[in-house]
């Protein structure tokens, strides 16, 4: 049977926010995802001029103008224990804590969507939000399916005399479900030698006690890393890799990470891919790959790093795109009758303000919109009143619904 042609092929850069785009990919489409967004470091940063990245900068503080109020309204209506969550992490710390978990919730939502019941994502932060985050993940991807936080340790100069030099990065690993890959002998390390000479008995997972006969193959099969790892350099001391992103990641990190929860041929998505190291790992390890991100400066990085990297002298089907996809999974269209079948579901009540009107009064109207993502397909698609199909407009439904309640039409 021939393989099912992808929505989005290999080797594909996204050059925008990466909410429009992944709204706009296909459900259980990506078998793992790594993440390195923004940390709400409260900093500013910027490439060197020179660098390979220079003209790379970003903002890591937030406010609520960096996210929008319909956002808000849809993980109340959608989410509410998480809207509960990110209501009191708001009241203990900060409004710009609070901004933040807005908008990472929001495309946490369709990370989960799009990511297949077999697949993995790898969330990279570090100590300042880590813990409202694994919270918020808890409620999206479900506790039970924790599978660890993965602590990235390395070592250099503090400044700091009033605590301890924090020195580790968190990795939030979560699988889809029960069903989740692990590929455990594909990230296996050696044994310090002087741990197999002191130990009488091991389990080694070949037959128990040591002995001149096994000794050999058990420190050739290796282990399987703690949830520590002080075995990866950052980047800033791997000369060949480095490009001048300000927040670069070494590859053996993605690596890892890649061979531990993918297969080949497997699809992965870096949402945050900034200098793409994830595509370049992915690459490297015969897995397909998307980027996404708000600087078109990330194509070009890819090219030059696969270059430089990979001695790949041309890249030709590199796919530079900066349009919103649409999604193929959802191929019924709009039947004839839909606005009856609407109707008799929504109750004769608009899915907007729930006021009940005549048939006649209502407009047919996208949930999402299709220059959002959003398909034009029958569980697209709602009844609105017109006072609400005006105030929606063009705009996603979180939108309409923060109005509403914000105006006291709808309970908040």
């Amino acid at each position: 049977m021939a393989e099912k042609k992808r929505q989005i092929p290999h080797q594909t850069i996204f050059t925008g926010d990466n909410l429009d785009i992944m709204r706009g990919m296909d459900s259980e489409s990506i078998d793992l995802i790594y993440l390195d967004p923004p940390f709400n470091s409260n900093r500013h940063y910027k490439a060197p001029i020179g660098s390979k990245a220079a003209g790379a900068q970003f903002k890591d503080a937030w406010t609520f103008e960096d996210t929008k109020a319909a956002w808000w309204g849809l993980i109340a209506d959608e989410q509410p224990a998480l809207y509960k969550l990110i209501d009191t992490v708001g009241e203990i710390g900060n409004e710009g804590d609070k901004a933040y978990l807005i908008y990472m919730a929001m495309r946490l939502l369709e990370m989960r969507r799009i990511l297949k019941e077999t697949g993995s994502i790898y969330l990279h932060c570090d100590p300042t939000m880590s813990h409202s985050l694994k919270m918020a993940m808890d409620a999206l991807f479900g506790r039970k399916n924790f599978r660890n936080e993965i602590a990235w340790c390395y070592t250099g100069p503090g400044k700091t005399k009033s605590w301890f030099p924090r020195k580790h990065d968190i990795i939030l690993f979560y699988g889809a479900s029960d069903g989740a890959a692990f590929r455990s002998d594909s990230v296996r390390v050696p044994y310090k030698q002087l741990n197999i000479q002191h130990r009488e008995r091991q389990e080694t997972g070949i037959g128990g006690k040591l002995t001149s006969g096994n000794i050999d193959l058990y420190k050739e099969r290796g282990k399987i890393p703690e949830d520590w790892w002080s075995d990866i350099s950052p980047v800033g001391r791997i000369k060949k890799e480095r490009t001048g992103y300000p927040t670069q990641k070494p590859l053996a990190l993605l690596r890892r990470i890649i061979l531990a929860s993918s297969h080949a041929g497997d699809m992965v998505l870096d949402p945050f891919c900034g200098c793409a190291t994830a595509c370049i790992a992915a690459e490297e390890l015969s897995r397909q790959w998307i980027g996404i991100d708000l600087s078109p400066l990330a194509a070009k990085l890819v090219k030059q790093r696969m270059k430089n990297e990979l001695d790949l002298l041309t890249y030709k089907d590199l796919m530079h795109r900066h349009d919103i996809p649409r999604r193929s999974d959802q191929i019924t269209k709009p039947s004839r009758n839909i606005n009856h079948i609407l109707f008799g579901e929504q109750e004769g009540r608009c899915n907007g303000c729930r006021h009940s009107f005549p048939f006649q009064n209502f407009t047919r109207d996208h949930i999402i919109p299709t220059d959002k993502g959003g398909a034009d397909t029958d569980d697209n698609l709602q009844l609105l009143c017109a006072r609400c199909n005006s105030i929606k407009g063009s705009r996603p439904m979180e939108y309409l619904i923060a109005q509403l309640k914000k105006d006291g039409t709808i309970a908040r």
